[in-house]
Parts: C-alpha cells; sequence; structure tokens
C-alpha cells in the first residue's frame, strides 16, 4: 500500500467533506484524547500513591486505564493527523502499527471489563473462597493473561489483511468487508460473548442484592455492605457505557458481514463515521466516572491536582495514605468514603 493508495481524498467518490463537519471530529478527538491521558493518569496515580486504593479490584482497573491510554498516545494523534492533511501520508507501517494498537486497547478494554464483572461476581456471589481466588499473586497473573490473550486475538488481523485505512473515519482499522466469516468472528468472540459473561454477573449481584433488600438470605446481609453496592455501580455503569459506545459499530460490522454487497452501501456514512467516533470517545470516559461516583476517587484527584501547585502535599498524603492503608483490610473493589469509616470505627 503507497501514499497514493493511504492518501486519497476521504469521502466516497472523492466528494469533499464540509469544512464544519471536518471541525467537529478533530475537536471530538482532541478532546477525547486530552481527557484521556489526564484522566486515565489520575486513576493510575491514584491507585500507586494510596495504598488504601491497591487491592485486588483495582488492577483490573488500572489494567483498564492503561487499555484506554495506549490510543491516546499513537493511533489517535495519526487519526489527528490524518484529519488535517485529509488523508493517509504516513505510509503502509504506521498505519499498520495504528491499527495494531487500536486494537490492543479496545479488545484490552472489553476484557479487562469482563474481568472486573468476574471479579465483582466473586466478591459477591462466591465472598468465601474470594481471597484465595484474587491473591495478588493470582490477580497479576490473571491480568497478565488478559493481555496475552488480547495480544492473541489481534495477530490473525495480519494474516488476513483487516487492518487498512478507512477514509471516513481517517483511521487505520479493523476492514469490516475484508471476509465476511471472519467479520463474524470478531464480532462474536470480541463482543458478544464478553458482554454476555458481563450480563451474566452483573445480573446474579443484582439478584443477590435484591435478596438481600428483602432479607431472603440474611447470612450473606453482613457482606454486602453499602460501599460495595456503589462500587459495584460504578463498575456496572463502566460496563453500560462501554456497550452503548460499541454496540452500534459492532452491529453494523454484524449486519455487513452477513450480506457485504446488500447491506454495505446501504449503510449511511454518516451513522458510520458516528459509530466510529462513539467507541473512539468511550476511551475518556471511565476517569470521569470514578471522579463522580467514587468519593475516594474524587478526593485523590483533587489531592493529585493540588500537589500541582504544591508538591510538598503530594508526598505527605502519600505517606498518610499509605499508613491508613496499613490499618485496614482493603475492599477488593472501588473504595469508598463510607466503607472508610466503617472499617476505622
Amino acid at each position: 500500500m503507497n501514499r497514493s493508495e493511504l492518501g486519497h481524498s476521504r469521502a466516497l467518490g472523492g466528494n469533499p467533506r464540509p469544512a464544519w463537519a471536518v471541525t467537529v471530529l478533530a475537536s471530538v478527538l482532541i478532546f477525547t484524547t486530552v481527557v484521556d491521558v489526564l484522566g486515565n493518569f489520575l486513576v493510575i496515580i491514584s491507585v500507586l500513591r494510596n495504598r488504601k486504593l491497591r487491592n485486588a479490584g483495582n488492577v483490573f482497573v488500572v489494567s483498564l486505564a492503561f487499555a484506554d491510554l495506549v490510543v491516546a498516545f499513537y493511533p489517535y494523534p495519526l487519526v489527528l493527523f490524518a484529519i488535517f492533511h485529509d488523508g493517509w501520508s504516513l505510509g503502509d507501517t504506521h498505519c499498520k502499527v495504528s491499527g495494531f494498537f487500536m486494537g490492543l486497547s479496545v479488545i484490552g478494554s472489553i476484557f479487562n471489563i469482563t474481568g472486573i464483572a468476574i471479579n465483582r461476581y466473586c466478591y459477591i456471589c462466591h465472598s468465601f473462597t474470594y481471597d484465595k481466588l484474587y491473591s495478588y499473586k493470582n490477580t497479576l497473573l490473571f491480568v497478565l493473561l488478559i493481555w496475552l490473550l488480547t495480544v492473541v486475538a489481534i495477530v490473525p488481523n495480519f494474516f488476513v489483511g483487516s487492518l487498512q485505512y478507512d477514509p471516513r473515519i481517517y483511521s487505520c482499522t479493523f476492514a469490516q468487508t475484508v471476509s465476511s466469516s471472519y467479520t463474524i468472528t470478531v464480532v462474536v468472540i470480541h463482543f458478544i460473548v464478553p458482554i454476555m459473561v458481563v450480563t451474566f454477573c452483573y445480573l446474579r449481584i443484582w439478584i443477590l442484592v435484591i435478596q438481600v433488600r428483602r432479607k431472603v438470605k440474611s447470612e450473606v446481609r453482613p457482606r454486602l455492605k453499602p460501599s460495595d453496592l456503589r462500587n459495584f455501580l460504578t463498575m456496572f455503569v463502566v460496563f453500560v457505557l462501554f456497550a452503548i459506545c460499541w454496540a452500534p459499530l459492532n452491529f453494523i460490522g454484524l449486519a455487513v458481514a452477513i450480506n457485504p454487497e446488500a447491506i454495505a452501501p446501504k449503510i449511511p456514512e454518516w451513522l458510520f463515521v458516528v459509530s466510529y467516533f462513539m467507541a473512539y470517545f468511550n476511551s475518556c470516559l471511565n476517569a470521569i466516572i470514578y471522579g463522580l461516583l467514587n468519593q475516594n476517587f474524587r478526593k485523590e484527584y483533587k489531592r493529585i491536582i493540588m500537589s500541582l501547585w504544591m508538591p510538598r502535599l503530594f508526598f505527605q498524603e502519600t505517606s498518610k495514605g499509605g499508613t491508613e492503608g496499613m490499618k485496614s483490610k482493603p475492599s477488593p473493589a472501588l473504595n469508598n468514603n463510607e466503607q472508610m469509616k466503617g472499617e476505622s470505627l
């Protein structure tokens, strides 16, 4: 694939895209990239510097933040470059590498979200075996397995030749029309199956929550603290927003794969572009969700931001967080303020 093949006008039929549409797409991607980098760095630093947040559940949260950061440092800047130059002029190598990292991020995200759901399910529904199953060593092995499976899932793209530049979205990404059978396989294994697993886990948790509230299983009540419910709701929102942002693109891909010649021409370009940029936008949402729904993360965000003006506070608060963490047994989930109060009494 040479420069002339990659750098053609982005629109189907060669028609230029209106300036306002290009501006909107560029603005959305710039906002997404900035919030992605700042937000996910805040998440990672918060977990690393506050011992109360360093636990099995948050290892998956950090892994998910890393997956979101992957696209912000390489693929997104190249997409912006293509937007500003109305085509791809960076060569085939950058195109393939960009597509690889794009896939690494999205598949890593869904696999990490699945890992979080299984973690929450084990913590709430199988609490007696949780501590043994999610020891620090085992948790790191689970995360390593997630990324190993992610890489294995992406490699076939190089053999199928599905990583290509799409001028409609200015991106080197997965081409849905290269192989119908492969596209269906990708959507099923990388999206539908994980969504089903996550749905099962969260549905079981919801059933248990309802039973506990109705006092059907009173013996489980002491384990299910209000903070556990809030932590579960936080990760449930992360899952729902991921599904909302990525479902349109996956269902379009599935429909096109079933009958490429009949369906592909009928997909409006605006719908295809919006579905892709919705998926891109998802990479900046998780850090915002943690800040809005979790008081511990919100407080840690504020401390980190304040330390930019007063660096001395960064080390003081880190020391304080570590001391508190040693005094109490950390929850495997995103810790909430109410739990900290309960444990310190």
